[in-house]
């Protein structure tokens, strides 16, 4: 499996496609190739006036599927997310690829902007026929059950650790169809300064405890999909 991440910081975050590639590497017994044309602040717009790129990625690098990322915070209008969702999509299917249409989350002092997400992913993925991460809904679904659980970092907007691994999760059971039995408990974590930049020695393993995972873990394999 060969899967390119197109998105921004709820992308990259905490190098998320790495743990995806590990949640399925466990899961399938093959790790598959993750590539990421992901950048700061950047919306399904910006990527379509930029599509030369993930054209070219498209057209030469062979992959299986294509997991698209809007911005979110502030979440862009409906239409536009419609219009420039379906480009993309579309740009996908010409080249073969399987396009993703990752649901993101709410900010933390927000919670009502969950539904638009959902109602406007939901719509997109519906009319173009590509495949649904609702990881918002799942991200929802252990607010509510498990509010001990901190998945947000610490600005209150990005994933933490344990976002990160829920989002990991969702999109392995998803591409995959399931998700090991043995409970993962590697984590990853971006210790920002408070300049903003992180580095790479910034980066460090981290060891998530084993109840929290499980019940993240129960809540994604209880999904119907």
């Amino acid at each position: 499996m060969k899967v390119l991440f197109v998105g921004n910081s709820h992308t990259f975050f905490n190098d998320m496609p790495e743990l995806f590639a590990r949640f399925v590497e466990k899961t399938a017994g093959e790790k598959p190739e993750v590539v990421m044309l992901a950048y700061g602040g950047r919306d399904y717009k910006w990527h379509r006036q930029e599509y030369f790129v993930l054209r070219f990625n498209l057209m030469y690098g062979n992959y299986d599927y294509c997991i698209l990322q809007q911005a979110a915070h502030p979440y862009p209008p409906r239409e536009e997310t419609l219009e420039d969702g379906g480009f993309l999509i579309d740009l996908c299917r010409k080249q073969g690829v399987t396009p993703v249409v990752y649901m993101t989350w709410a900010e933390k002092k927000k919670p009502e902007n969950q539904q638009k997400m959902i109602d406007t992913c939901q719509t997109l993925a519906k009319e173009k026929g590509a495949l649904l991460a609702p990881v918002g809904e799942v991200w929802q679904q252990v607010q509510q059950q498990y509010p001990d659980i901190e998945l947000y970092f610490r600005d209150g907007e990005h994933a933490g650790p344990y976002g990160d691994y829920l989002i990991a999760g969702v999109m392995c059971k998803l591409l995959t169809g399931d998700l090991s039995s043995e409970i993962i408990t590697d984590g990853f974590d971006f210790l920002q300064q408070e300049t903003g930049i992180i580095e790479d020695k910034e980066r460090i393993p981290v060891k998530l405890d084993k109840e929290k995972t499980e019940k993240i873990w129960k809540i994604i394999n209880n999904q119907p999909w």
